[in-house]
């Protein structure tokens, strides 16, 4: 395919987002802007096999925030505004792609910043997939020193979403080996299904114990947390692929 023809589907991409995130609500006007953003950087510095993979993980996202959200709503539990994300959740789940991507039009590095890419989405996935479906879990244990704590504490992990978080990344994961072929890509696909699920799962934990570390005493916010929980993803991808591919 002529890079003419990769921009065209990039920016159709990013338009069908707009529009598919404004009739579902999935993003608020904030959230919207900071998505076109986004989309644009990763599909057009990326490819567009990236933003079909980030907009896998939003649609998936969404749908598992308003799992039972009446009732995560009721023990507080819940996203705000029926789960409508704004700049802040849209730069911390999509922000590290932007950057690999950014870092892959610098330096031509197609193999590993789709490994990257790919793995950071898989974090995002896996973190969002336990923290929604894993919340109502009465069975939450601190990741830290392994005691009882309330269902939906940062830092809580249970058996719920433990395989939540497996399957958020298994999903990223097929999605990676689907499109690879698509890219310059010549990693086995064996290979990238196996990384970015790991990853995925790794980085999740990632996200729990700097929730349970510096969130809970109000050293760092949701959003940082989520940002540097993908941002390990994309560092441990690259960190593999130089040592091992």
């Amino acid at each position: 395919m002529d890079p003419t023809s990769d921009q065209m589907i990039s920016v159709g991409l990013v338009f069908g987002l707009m529009i598919l995130s404004a009739i579902r609500g999935m993003l608020n006007r904030t959230g919207l802007i900071a998505a076109a953003i986004v989309g644009l950087t990763v599909s057009l510095f990326g490819h567009w096999t990236w933003l079909t993979i980030l907009i896998s993980f939003l649609a998936v996202g969404s749908l598992a925030t308003l799992w039972k959200y009446e009732e995560k709503a009721a023990l507080r539990l819940a996203e705000e505004n029926k789960g409508a994300r704004g700049w802040r959740n849209v730069m911390a789940n999509g922000g590290v792609a932007s950057l690999v991507a950014i870092a892959n039009f610098l330096l031509d590095q197609p193999e590993w910043a789709y490994l990257a890419a790919c793995a950071s989405i898989s974090v995002a996935a896996s973190d969002t997939l336990a923290s929604e479906i894993g919340s109502l879990d009465s069975r939450t244990r601190n990741i830290i020193n392994l005691e009882a704590v309330p269902a939906g504490t940062n830092g809580g992990m249970s058996l719920t979403g433990t395989f939540a978080a497996l399957g958020g990344a298994l999903l990223i994961a097929l999605l990676s080996v689907s499109l690879a072929s698509i890219t310059d890509v010549e990693i086995p696909l064996l290979t990238i299904m196996l990384v970015v699920t790991l990853i995925g799962w790794l980085g999740c934990q990632v996200d729990s114990i700097l929730g349970a570390l510096f969130e809970n005493k109000g050293l760092m916010g949701k959003h940082t947390v989520n940002f540097l929980a993908t941002l390990s993803g994309a560092l441990m991808a690259i960190f593999f692929h130089l040592r091992f591919l």
